[in-house]
């Protein structure tokens, strides 16, 4: 069967439609979803059931090809479930993204016009500062296969993840194999090793592996614990944390119920824009630091931050936005619903001698009003929520607060036409959008934009 690709969903597939007569001559809508596609192009597919009303599968041969098809580099990518776009050349990735947020902003009756081209990488390669790799039950280290999470896709390298990621990687999975030690099995829920969590610190160097297990390393896993010690230390000096974690829960999460620190210490040392920050395995901090440097700039271009203004970092995290933007303005406040980031973003302006911080464990509305209570309104205002957004509550609190200007971080550009689509009513405009990829050959594209009052 023929398939013309018109567009691509939301995880960067394929879609296309088909008409067909059933059994009565009725033309019914075979809706079809075909990974590895891209827009324009006309594919060869077998459907196994046309009397579905939707089909997944891998196009048989590209009969018409996008002038931007390239071949994708890597061993495992038809199969890995970590990039979905690295049959397209680059330009045509961020030609996509650019197009993508215009139309996000289009939908919701905003201009598309102020949005910028997408700024890209110029080595769009091992750009990944963490990843988390996956055991299978046979022990197996890698990634989950496209679209299905029970099937693990074994490692031979990682185009994505940084050089000494990888490198580090390979050595545990090894280690495995020498003492024949079994992954866990998330149908029967029996086995030992589930995850390994690999963070690098690209400017200090300072590299954490975090193995998650279902045992402690005691008893009869002692000697291959005191293995791996030997193989990590000797071998990779940056390793400054190498961690066994317990962790019994069903629920597939990277989370620990014992930590046991094998080597070196619980947390590594990263910079970004001249700020050192600890990170701990269960830290959120950004995974492309090139990029994510960019954002930070970005940010301070566009709120331009003075000495005598206060200021309000909404959805903080650790303080990634908050260290360089307190060093500019007179207070700055942060504020963020998940304590441990509260105390680690405590934390990291003593290390960096800001004392003019005041770090809230809120809700976002809650904490907004107790900040205005305890010191008055906010001259600058900025928002880096998460996927799902800030929410239509928190944007009108923002908007009645009625801050001087708003820098909006956002990951997802549709949540973030809605959120900004909100403070219009609040006599605000949406002055600049400026979107960057922080995750080449995947469909995630962040953008920074700048509000002002009217």
């Amino acid at each position: 069967m023929v398939a013309k690709i018109d567009h691509l969903d939301g995880k960067g597939n394929g879609q296309a439609a088909i008409w067909r007569e059933n059994e009565l001559g009725n033309l019914r809508k075979l809706k079809l979803i075909i990974p590895q596609s891209l827009p324009g192009e006309t594919v060869q597919v077998t459907v196994d059931d046309p009397s579905m009303r939707w089909q997944k599968m891998l196009p048989d041969e590209i009969l018409v090809a996008n002038p931007d098809r390239t071949e994708a580099p890597c061993p495992h990518f038809e199969l890995c479930g970590g990039c979905v776009w690295q049959h397209w050349n680059y330009e045509g990735q961020l030609k996509y993204k650019t197009d993508y947020v215009k139309k996000a902003l289009q939908n919701v009756g905003m201009n598309p016009d102020i949005v910028l081209d997408t700024i890209g990488m110029e080595d769009p390669w091992h750009y990944r500062n963490k990843m988390e790799f996956t055991f299978s039950p046979g022990g197996d280290l890698g990634l989950h296969e496209q679209g299905n999470f029970r099937k693990i896709i074994p490692l031979e390298t990682c185009l994505i993840a940084g050089r000494n990621m990888v490198d580090a990687t390979m050595e545990v999975g090894e280690w495995v194999k020498a003492f024949d030690l079994s992954g866990y099995n998330k149908d029967t829920h029996e086995g030992l090793l589930r995850h390994l969590m690999v963070r690098e610190s690209f400017a200090t160097g300072e590299v954490m592996l975090a193995l998650f297990a279902t045992k402690a390393p005691i008893g009869d896993l002692a000697a291959a614990a005191e293995d791996l010690i030997e193989r990590i230390t000797k071998n990779y000096p940056n390793v400054k944390s190498l961690m066994w974690i317990v962790n019994t829960d069903i629920a597939d999460r990277t989370q620990s119920e014992e930590t046991f620190v094998l080597a070196g210490r619980d947390f590594i040392y990263d910079e970004m824009a001249g700020y050192r920050y600890r990170l701990w395995f269960d830290t959120f901090f950004q995974t492309n630091p090139v990029q994510a440097q960019k954002l930070v700039d970005l940010a301070l271009e566009m709120g331009k931050p003075q000495e005598d203004e206060k200021m309000i970092d909404l959805f903080c995290g650790v303080g990634t936005f908050s260290l360089p933007f307190a060093a500019r303005v007179k207070e700055l406040a942060g504020i963020e619903i998940v304590e441990t980031s509260i105390e680690s973003a405590k934390r990291n302006a003593v290390d960096n001698d800001l004392h003019n911080t005041t770090f809230l464990a809120r809700d976002a509305r809650k904490g907004i009003d107790e900040i205005h209570e305890s010191w008055g309104l906010a001259d600058l205002l900025l928002i880096d929520p998460p996927r799902s957004g800030a929410g239509g509550k928190v944007m009108r609190r923002i908007g009645r607060a009625q801050p001087k200007r708003i820098v909006y971080v956002s990951c997802n550009p549709e949540t973030f036409a809605t959120d900004t689509a909100e403070l219009l009513q609040f006599g605000y405009k949406l002055q600049q959008v400026q979107p960057v990829d922080l995750f080449p050959h995947t469909v995630h594209v962040e953008c920074v934009a700048l509000l002002i009052k009217n």
